[in-house]
């Protein structure tokens, strides 16, 4: 039986991360994946372009049901720390909004960054390999669909379950679950929510429609765009509040922030009172949606010929829209998912399972799942980074 200092399951950003760490220590690295490719989360990330961390990350963006257990590895691999190796590797980037960094060319760049550093360490990737059981005996014993492996660490980072198509699956979890560590239940996250037959009839002909919105669950809100589609609502707010969002829940859109709409209307009526409501409205609302929400709240005519009562209804019904999705898209298009391997049973520091030394697990399988915006990118960085220490 072949043996290495570590095996690391998952030749996607923790995992390379993690073992580029630890074959720089010296260690002898073997990686596994079943995908034919590494990183291809990577490659696809960022419209092409792998938004890989975000200069605004702090735990509070951070969802886990341990808040503080991402604070080390963040703290002690920061984005700055990431920039500084794609500035060495001759990537150039670019910031966009809100603290998102992307490559200015393609996202296989970090790819190509990722798998050269590895090669240069002397850790060794193995691609189309199938990962069978795993059982501790001198360290641990790796059952491959090309034999056994054994190895003294093992370095979990297989992902969660978003994404199917592109080979994702619960390994990762059924991996702790069999060394005894427990599992917050996963679910799909920074997703596109679902509407119901009822609101779908009116809003299918909004679809391809965004905006700037403020939307809200409970007392989370966030401010980015909303996009309408043919089976609910999509963009970046509506991926962020997924996150918090739960299924039966209600989510408060406000489709004009940073508007007072009822003075507004008020003093439109006052110079422009011949002007049909729908078009006024048009000023702060797109033309298909102004449309819409005239309809919904039962609001029509020339505005002079609204009593303010309406005007405030119309109001009311652009700031304070009231959606209760059944349901989201799920891991089909998940970005990430929520939840998995509980913290409790983890060391902050060094990402390692408590009670089975030489275990780790970094990045998405772990309970830890950032906002949208690079921010999970750098989880995957610091806790590979972190993991790659000491494994």
């Amino acid at each position: 039986m072949e043996r290495c200092d570590v095996a690391v399951l998952g030749a996607g950003a923790a995992g390379m991360f993690a073992a580029v760490e630890a074959a720089r220590r010296g260690r002898r690295v073997v990686v596994l994946d079943h995908a034919p490719a590494p990183g291809e989360k990577i490659r696809i990330s960022g419209g092409g372009r792998c938004n890989f961390t975000n200069l605004s990350t702090a735990p509070e963006r951070f969802l886990s049901q341990n808040p503080r257990f991402a604070r080390s590895a963040l703290s002690r691999f920061t984005p700055a720390d990431f920039v500084a190796r794609v500035d060495r590797a001759g990537i150039a980037w670019h910031e966009k909004t809100l603290g998102q960094l992307f490559c200015n060319g393609s996202a296989k760049q970090i790819v190509q960054m990722l798998t050269g550093a590895m090669a240069e360490a002397g850790a060794s990737l193995r691609l189309g390999t199938e990962i069978g059981a795993v059982r501790r005996e001198r360290g641990f014993v790796i059952e491959t669909s090309t034999g056994q492996l054994g190895a003294d660490s093992l370095v979990v980072a297989t992902g969660g379950k978003s994404i199917p198509k592109m080979g994702a699956s619960g390994l990762g979890y059924r991996l702790a679950e069999s060394f005894g560590l427990g599992l917050v239940a996963p679910r799909p996250a920074l997703v596109p929510l679902t509407l119901g037959e009822a609101d779908l009839a009116q809003t299918r002909a909004l679809a391809g429609v965004a905006l700037p919105v403020r939307i809200c669950c409970g007392r989370v809100h966030f401010d980015e765009a909303l996009l309408f589609t043919h089976r609910g609502i999509s963009g970046p707010a509506v991926l962020q509040i997924s996150s918090y969002w739960r299924e039966g829940e209600a989510v408060l859109v406000d489709l004009a922030p940073g508007h007072d709409i009822g003075a507004a209307l008020r003093a439109a009526r006052a110079e422009a009172g011949r002007a049909a409501v729908h078009n006024v409205l048009a000023r702060w609302l797109p033309e298909r949606l102004a449309g819409f929400v005239v309809a919904r709240a039962g609001v029509a005519g020339r505005l002079a010929d609204l009593p303010n009562a309406a005007l405030d209804q119309l109001a009311e019904a652009v700031h304070r829209w009231q959606l209760r999705p059944p349901g989201s898209e799920g891991y089909r298009t998940a970005e990430v998912t929520l939840g998995g391997v509980n913290t409790q049973a983890l060391d902050a520091r060094t990402l390692g399972a408590r009670e089975v030394p030489g275990l780790y697990f970094v990045g998405e399988v772990v309970d830890v799942t950032g906002w949208l915006g690079g921010y999970n990118f750098q989880w995957a960085w610091s806790s590979g980074w972190a993991a790659g220490q000491v494994a």
